[in-house]
Order: C-alpha cells, then structure tokens, then sequence
C-alpha cells in the first residue's frame, strides 16, 4: 500500500492523477530520506507529522484536513519545503433524525459543556509523543460492516452540521472494542456528543478515538498493547443506535481510518 500511495517524491512537485487523488481527510506519505541519516523533521502546517522507518527509509505520513481547498500544500522536511497537490474530492451528504432535541439544538448550559469538553477532546486529538513506532497500519478494532461515512455532510433533523470526521462500524451493544496497535490511553469521559469515549496516542502524532461506548475498560494513563479491551459497543451521545464511532488522527488530522486499516487498498 505505502508504495502505490507515495505521493511525494524528493524535491519535486507532485501531480495528482484522478485516481490517485491526494484529497482532503486523505494521508500523503513522503519519502524523507534514507535511515543512515538521523531522523527527520517533517512539519505540516506548524504540527509534527508522523514519521516511521519503511525499509532503509524514512517516511512520513501527513495527515490532508478535510477543510483543505484544492490546489497545492506544502510539507516541510528538515526546514525544505516539498510542494503535494490536493485534489478535488466529493463527499455525500447523510441525513439523519435524532430524537432528543438537544443533541441538534444545545441550550445555554450544554452548550458550556460542550465548550470544555471540547478543549479537553482537542488537547488529546493533537497529542505528540516521540515514541518508538513501526509501521502505520491499524487493524479493526471491532468486527463489523464498516460504513463509507467519513467526510459526509451531515444533516440531523434537517439542519446541517460539521462534516463525519471518523468511520462508523456496524456492531452490536457490548461486542469487545480492542486497541489497534498499543498506545497511552490519553483521555476517557462522558462528553454531550459523543457519550463514552477513548482516546489513545499511537505516537508520534497517531492517535485513534472511539466513541458512544456502552461501557469504558480503561483510564487515562493506560499503556494497552494492541489487542487489549478499551471498552464496549454501546449507543451513547448523539446517535441512532449502537455502533462505534471510530476516529484516526494524524498531526491532529482527522482522516479516513480506511487508509490505514489492515487489507486497505
């Protein structure tokens, strides 16, 4: 996979065919040189990006926003700057009936809440940690049939909100949800949104969220190994029923966890 996604090639532009789209909420793996040099810096947009070692090289995998405009961005290895054009990328649209108002419409005191959860959330989304890593790969932390969501404009009772930033996962209340590869656990909580949720830090900028837990098996601090149980299925927060929300992050990106998910294309 990380050959045929190589989008970036060493001091040159990149052209993005139709194909091949480097889109937003995608991932650009940049060759950043050999491993018989020191590991690199490699920075977008102000954020450190994940670099692993791949072979006798180094590579970075740069999380796109989903908010990025077509056209070209930079990525800056070792203070270059090595231009990765964005394509253009349609996502759908998904419309969807809620039934308690308030997760549509927050009122005054919700909407407080929502502001400090969201700052706690965003702290842990944007987590760096310079650890050891190999590889980039995730493998499903539930079993399930896993939805195209990612990136759909969503509509609950008719009024648009904030693009999916993460992949649904069809699975039934209480089925197991386990680590995709170990981590630190670095936030656990109840939030308005997205009831029962955890987040682990992969390192070096990798982090993945899981949220509407049944039931939270960790605590904050946690080291888990992939494979251990970070908690349960469930339907809490803003949702129609259960299933797990199932978030990855990149330089505190959201992407599309189908680009990293084991047998990915």
């Amino acid at each position: 996979m990380i050959g045929r996604l190589c989008l970036l090639a060493l001091l040159l532009p990149v052209a993005v065919s139709a194909d091949d789209t480097v889109r937003p909420g995608g991932i650009v793996f940049v060759d950043a040189g050999p491993v018989s040099a020191e590991m690199p810096s490699v920075r977008f947009q102000g954020k450190p990006a994940y670099v692993y070692r791949d072979g006798d090289r180094w590579t970075a995998a740069v999380g796109i926003p989903l908010e990025t405009a077509e056209g070209v961005v930079t990525v800056s290895i070792g203070g270059d700057e090595r231009a990765v054009t964005v394509g253009r990328y349609g996502y759908q649209e998904q419309h969807l009936t809620v039934s308690n108002p308030s997760h549509v419409n927050p009122d005054a005191a919700q909407l407080e809440r929502i502001g400090r959860e969201r700052k706690i959330i965003d702290a842990a989304l944007n987590h760096y940690r310079d650890a050891p890593v190999d590889g980039v790969t995730l493998t499903a932390p539930v079993e399930g049939r896993r939805s195209s969501s990612f990136g759909l404009r969503r509509f609950f009772n008719g009024e648009a909100r904030s693009p999916h930033k993460g992949m649904d996962i069809a699975a039934g209340e209480g089925t197991p949800i386990l680590a995709p590869r170990a981590g630190i656990v670095v936030a656990t909580g109840d939030y308005f949104f997205n009831g029962n949720t955890v987040i682990v830090d992969h390192g070096r900028g990798l982090v993945t969220l899981y949220c509407h837990l049944s039931r939270i098996g960790v605590a904050e601090g946690d080291e888990v190994l992939g494979g251990d149980t970070l908690g349960d299925v469930g339907s809490t927060g803003r949702v129609t029923g259960p299933h797990l929300h199932f978030g990855v992050y990149l330089n505190g990106t959201a992407v599309d966890p189908a680009l990293l998910l084991d047998g990915a294309e």
